[in-house]
């Protein structure tokens, strides 16, 4: 498969190429907002903040430092996972419904000063143009790096998922009292893996500057955060690699049926509804359990 992908760029015209990178980004984001939901059971409503955090990190240390261009990309993960740790300090104090509204309070706050603090964010106008390394400058080059920073990520949360903290973090999604009952610390997992998944969003974040060469305030905004979560209800919330599936379904659907009606997102309505009435488990999820008797909620 990974032979295949590799050899796209030389067999498909420029714009396949990066619609498949588009997806390579938001597949990305979709798995870390999983790690979160499906994996741990922590509603994170608004993860889409922290995938403008990483963005905006690398867009201005590459427009407004002297410094090398790695050193502004590879600062995007680690700014997001920080600020993923300040938020979820106060977060994981919360049960799951306040959990989630302080989630998109504290998140609203970002995406507001990325749009009122126009002098360094360009405000409503965001940052474009943004120089990038020549190594990456080019679609080709957008679509290796993402393929590479993709397969890379994928392979450190299946290790997570398939480790002792994976398992405690799903014991914990399952039933959070019983595994405070046997001594096991639930917030400081908790935390653990909003830093995880954070440090995981603003990877993704970069790599939209690489594809993009912009950002702006939207990619901070809680409707973004929305669509995100629906790529993972799409393609399964309690399966490894079905945010990649919901992922390239929604960016599919926006750039090919988006490109005839301005009303794509009306069919992806009708298809949310079909999909929870008679796909619960998500399209992937279907799929394992037709092929394989996959077990409810156990990861695949």
């Amino acid at each position: 498969m990974l032979v295949i992908l590799a050899s796209l760029p030389t067999l498909l015209p420029r714009f396949y190429v990066y619609i498949l990178a588009v997806i390579f980004v938001m597949a990305l984001l979709a798995m870390s907002l999983n790690m979160l939901v499906g994996h741990g059971g922590l509603f994170q409503f608004h993860h889409g903040a922290f995938y403008g955090v990483g963005a905006y990190t690398a867009a201005l240390m590459l427009t407004k430092t002297s410094l090398p261009a790695w050193m502004g990309l590879v600062a995007g993960p680690f700014a997001a996972a920080f600020v993923g740790l300040v938020i979820g300090v106060f977060c994981v104090r919360l049960n799951r419904l306040y959990f989630g509204m302080l989630q998109i309070s504290l998140g609203s706050l970002l995406w507001a000063i990325a749009f009122r603090w126009y002098n360094v964010t360009g405000g409503d106008d965001g940052i474009h143009g943004i120089p990038l390394p020549s190594l990456i400058a080019s679609s080709t080059g957008a679509y290796y790096c993402g393929l590479i920073l993709l397969t890379l990520s994928l392979l450190v949360l299946y290790l997570i998922y398939k480790s002792p903290f994976g398992a405690t973090l799903q014991a914990i999604r399952d039933n959070p009292e019983r595994c405070e009952a046997i001594g096991i610390h639930v917030r400081h997992h908790q935390l653990m893996a909003i830093v995880i998944a954070t440090f995981f969003a603003g990877i993704s974040g970069v790599l939209f500057v690489v594809v993009e060469g912009s950002v702006f305030p939207d990619l901070l905004f809680w409707v973004f955060s929305l669509e995100v979560f629906i790529m993972c209800l799409l393609g399964g919330w309690f399966t490894f690699a079905g945010p990649i599936f919901g992922a390239a379904i929604i960016v599919s659907l926006r750039t090919f049926v988006g490109t005839y009606t301005e009303y794509w997102t009306l069919i992806l309505g009708i298809m949310l509804i079909l999909l929870i009435f008679f796909l619960p488990e998500g399209v992937w999820g279907y799929l394992l359990e037709k092929l394989g008797g996959r077990k409810h909620k156990e990861y695949r």
